[in-house]
């Protein structure tokens, strides 16, 4: 089963262009006033309407902290503060905000994952 999770948003191209340009996610499906995109297996939906939703975190993982380091480097502007490891959770990572608020996470694991690498 696949899934799709989607949030509501107030302005649709400035979150467009977000998910695109610094997240780095493609476009899977354009319904007028929802856009679904894709990353990897990540599949998320914003709709243009009145409020927005940003509750949850929305996270990337990445294979390397090198990778995380990257996308540090293009989100620095955004980001709540520079990569840290996290213990608790073996994971290398930083906080960033989309431009409506919602918490965005670029992480990676320190240690494999069945399934991925």
């Amino acid at each position: 089963m696949a899934a799709i999770i989607f949030f509501r948003s107030r302005d649709l191209e400035t979150v467009s262009r977000f998910y695109t340009e610094r997240c780095g996610m493609e476009l899977w499906l354009d319904q007028g006033g929802c856009r679904i995109y894709s990353s990897g297996e990540q599949l998320l939906g914003f709709c243009q309407r009145e409020e927005a939703d940003t509750g949850g975190t929305i996270t990337f993982f990445f294979q390397t902290r090198e990778e995380v380091d990257e996308a540090y480097r293009q989100n620095r502007d955004i980001a709540l503060s520079p990569p840290q490891e996290n213990p608790a959770y073996r994971i290398y990572h930083f906080y960033a905000c989309d431009p409506e608020g919602r918490s965005v996470e670029f992480q990676c694991f320190d240690h494999s994952l069945p399934g991925y690498w």
